[in-house]
């Protein structure tokens, strides 16, 4: 029989700025007491970036990093997932073409990919599908930068949730047959009914902040160009009632479509042993830990980075590695949403097999 075809994950790379913001300075401006950011909202710090901190800049300098541990030369690249937020240097620019070239993948085409918070694990799927389907197709980059934080407004309480939003970049090279880290099954849900609840007013075609649109009295404000919910109970109330158990449902699906374990049993949560989860405030990643049967020391929290969007997945196998929580032969979930809104999770066999007593 022939051997089944693979797909591993080669190396991660990931960049953050210089800058930092701290708890007490967004205390100081939100109004909001320090012991809140930092307790409940999950904020120690958050790297934000600087004036050179472009978004797809620091994509590149993620890339940059995950090539270097690696002997795998860039034009061995195929393809280039970009997954650098539409907040980037220029409107309508495909920035993966950017990154390619920038890193020296003259090989490789190129894509951007969106999907919010969810994008490294969609773009995951999204790699593998293609290795599977396409013979020629056998080495993927995923990078891409991330400069949301621009967009907060501390003023604004109806979006505390947002307030952990950072800067960086992040990426992961993917191999064909690659003989660690398997990506195994993915799973995505979403939502439309919240897909205009959590929108930057003057941001596009609808309101684009034009000087005549800015300089009406009844037009585009300074608030507008900022992160606002439209309607904030009923996204509240839509979130509370399913947000846990989509989550849940991404991860038992992911299981179910890994495939059989080396001793043919199906996997199932209680052969995870790595939380790699989105930032959300405390609570939300205690319950998640939760309702997976795993503890604290099996996944690490990111309050000290902060929120950096869909890079958060690189940046959770980074400081899992550092801190030893992630070790060869640990099955991990990546698990991720976005606003949209849409839940997601991938599972990664991360280093050899490990066969549970």
């Amino acid at each position: 029989m022939a051997e089944q075809t693979t797909v591993g994950i080669v190396s991660i790379g990931a960049y953050s700025p210089k800058g930092c913001m701290t708890a007490a300075e967004i205390a100081a401006a939100s109004g909001l007491p320090e012991w809140v950011v930092r307790d409940k909202l999950g904020i120690a710090q958050k790297y934000i970036g600087g004036p050179d901190d472009q978004p797809n800049e620091m994509g590149i300098k993620a890339a940059l990093d995950c090539l270097a541990q690696t002997n795998i030369q860039p034009e061995e690249i195929d393809v280039v997932l970009c997954t650098t937020e539409e907040w980037r240097e220029y409107l309508l620019w495909t920035s993966g073409i950017h990154l390619a070239y920038e890193i020296g993948a003259t090989n490789a085409w190129a894509i951007d990919v969106h999907n919010r918070c969810a994008t490294t694990v969609s773009a995951m799927k999204m790699a593998k599908n293609m290795m599977l389907a396409d013979p020629e197709i056998n080495t993927v980059l995923i990078a891409g930068g991330y400069r949301v934080s621009d967009f907060i407004n501390f003023k604004n309480r109806r979006t505390t949730f947002m307030w952990n939003i950072g800067a960086g970049g992040g990426a992961m090279l993917l191999r064909k047959n690659w003989p660690r880290n398997h990506v195994l099954g993915a799973h995505i849900i979403t939502d439309g009914f919240m897909s205009k609840h959590a929108v930057i007013p003057a941001s596009g075609t609808a309101r684009f902040p034009t000087p005549q649109a800015m300089a009406n009295p009844r037009g585009v404000t300074e608030e507008d160009f900022y992160f606002d919910l439209v309607e904030p109970e009923a996204m509240k109330e839509r979130l509370n009632a399913v947000s846990m158990d989509n989550w849940v449902r991404c991860v038992d699906e992911a299981l179910r479509k890994s495939g059989p374990k080396p001793d043919g049993a199906p996997y199932t949560k209680a052969d995870l042993d790595f939380l790699n989860m989105v930032l959300i405030k405390p609570s939300g990643h205690r319950d998640m830990l939760a309702r997976l049967d795993l503890t604290e020391e099996q996944s690490v929290y990111l309050g000290h980075i902060g929120h950096t969007g869909e890079q958060d997945a690189m940046f959770s196998i980074r400081e899992g590695l550092k801190q030893g929580r992630l070790k060869d032969g640990d099955l991990m979930a990546i698990v991720a949403a976005g606003i949209g809104y849409v839940w997601a999770a991938g599972i990664v066999r991360w280093g050899e097999e490990k066969i549970k007593d």
